[in-house]
């Protein structure tokens, strides 16, 4: 399939860097053209602008930072969707959105994969990285060979919205507990203990996690940039609690993150690292949660190899 990336930032750049690396023939658009640039340095294509890519294209993905800029690029797309195009939305965004914008694609015959993805940005450039799949089980058995060629995993969610409803609610988890974990660690520090030992307490204990095994160490080298930014964990949370306020569920412990997040941005600036939430806690306490041997930046040391599709149990 010739297959267009519109979207080159944090996440978008290692998921067609995968693409490529994997030998898909790729075209590739984003507004910053320095992006661009590179890709076509490494072997792409510079696509033109999204209706360009629609037109050249079997396959356009999408990786955009809101919503609001989604359905811009598929809007400029239309036009060019025909029988045989598919949209990729690999974008976090509202569950509401892709349902809502798939029957306009759909009417003139083109078909819809919602493909969000979860586990960490260092591991979406290693192509080990999870994606859930919404959608046609017919798109998906279309769009698995890439799928595989960007992430380990591969879950079939099923109707359009359930991937995008999944990995907010996932987003919501990882943040709830990395604020867990700032407080746990300064509490500590503020109790005595030492900071490698505590790591390792909480690594071999039931208080474990897929963040405190990532984001624990960037906060205890001091490093703090774990690549994903407030601003984008604060749309997350906020989708999260979208969905609950829609399905009529009243939460307590989301609307306290949500206002965590936003003192964190008035203090430290909206699109700080997420991490570096521990530094309102360091400056209240007047501690150091930082200690030595841990790294300043993740890497994903498991080797790349080709995905495959998680069947849920049922």
């Amino acid at each position: 399939m010739r297959v267009g990336f519109i979207g080159l930032g944090s996440v978008g750049g290692k998921l067609a860097g995968s693409l490529l690396r994997n030998g898909v023939e790729l075209r590739v658009h984003d507004l910053d053209g320095a992006l661009v640039a590179d890709f076509v340095e490494r072997g792409a294509v510079a696509g033109g602008d999204p209706a360009v890519m629609m037109q050249d294209c079997d396959v356009v993905i999408t990786c955009l930072p809101s919503p609001a800029a989604s359905a811009a690029v598929v809007d400029a797309m239309l036009p060019e969707v025909g029988p045989g195009k598919i949209w990729m939305e690999m974008s976090t965004t509202d569950a509401a959105e892709v349902p809502r914008i798939a029957p306009l694609v759909e009417a003139v015959g083109g078909a819809v994969a919602e493909c969000p993805v979860a586990g960490g940005c260092h591991r979406a450039g290693t192509g080990n990285i999870s994606i859930y799949m919404g959608g046609d089980r017919a798109v998906f058995d279309q769009v698995f060979p890439l799928l595989t060629k960007m992430g380990r995993r591969v879950l079939h969610t099923g109707a359009l919205g359930s991937a995008s409803t999944l990995k907010v609610m996932t987003n919501y988890l990882a943040t709830g507990h990395l604020l867990m974990l700032c407080e746990a660690l300064t509490v500590m520090k503020a109790a005595g203990l030492d900071m490698a030992t505590t790591y390792e307490a909480i690594a071999v204990s039931s208080g474990t996690s897929f963040v405190h095994e990532t984001e624990s160490q960037l906060i205890l080298s001091g490093s703090r940039d774990v690549n994903f930014t407030l601003d984008l964990v604060q749309k997350d949370v906020g989708l999260f609690q979208a969905i609950a306020e829609r399905c009529g569920v009243d939460l307590e412990i989301s609307p306290k993150i949500i206002e965590m997040l936003t003192e964190g941005q008035r203090v430290l600036g909206e699109r700080a690292q997420s991490d570096r939430m521990i530094e309102l806690l360091e400056g209240a306490t007047g501690l150091d949660v930082r200690a030595d041997g841990f790294p300043m930046e993740l890497i994903d040391e498991e080797p790349e190899e080709p995905g495959y599709e998680v069947v849920a149990a049922r």
